[in-house]
């Protein structure tokens, strides 16, 4: 089994799935078995929620502020196990601070509207904008929703603000300045905070 939690710089992230709609032009895990003190990221099989729990059970949270749900594969490919991850950290640790990292195309994945339950139970929801239209999205994306997943990532992120949650979109800067600046305008425009995030590659 591959690392389930790790830590990366000073957070700590959950790693609860491979699967993702995606395959984005620079995606670390196309060039890194691993990243911060994991082994391996790549799970042989997808973790259950038993497993994760035993993860969570074996990690010291106690002198920990917040967690990240991102791994080596898109969360809310594994919604329910996400969901009831999230319930269970935050039983055991009320406390505690959740942060979703997500490419936001959880409603086409699961096939349903899912930014209420998400947001009920994460302070943060970072969706990551990638680009500044539809054409553009899924080149850099290479998502298996062509298009149909820019609008969709949209729309999610702008659902999650209206349930009060604290929302972010963030681009790489591989994209340059001029759309850099186009995408925080456009994040301006849904009410949410924008990043800027630096290439680590």
């Amino acid at each position: 089994m591959a690392d389930i939690i790790y830590t990366y710089g000073q957070n700590i992230y959950f790693n609860i799935t491979n699967k993702c709609p995606c395959r984005c032009t620079f995606c670390i895990r196309d060039k890194k078995e691993a990243i911060g003190d994991a082994e391996k990221l790549f799970h042989k099989t997808e973790p259950t929620f038993e497993q994760i729990k035993s993860a969570i059970d074996s990690f010291d949270f106690s002198k920990r502020e917040a967690a990240v749900f991102c791994g080596y594969g898109e969360p809310t490919n594994a919604l329910e196990n996400l969901l009831k991850s999230a319930d269970y950290l935050k039983s055991e640790y009320p406390g505690i601070r959740l942060r979703l990292n997500t490419n936001g195309l959880s409603d086409l994945i699961n096939k349903r509207e899912t930014a209420k339950e998400i947001s009920e139970r994460f302070d943060v929801i970072s969706v990551s904008l990638n680009a500044v239209s539809s054409e553009e999205y899924d080149e850099i994306t290479r998502n298996i929703f062509p298009k149909r997943a820019f609008e969709a990532m949209l729309s999610f992120a702008k659902k999650c603000k209206e349930y009060g949650t604290d929302v972010r979109m963030s681009v790489v800067d591989v994209i340059g300045k001029e759309k850099v600046k186009e995408a925080e305008n456009l994040a301006k425009s849904l009410g949410v905070d924008f990043v800027c995030r630096k290439y680590d590659g």
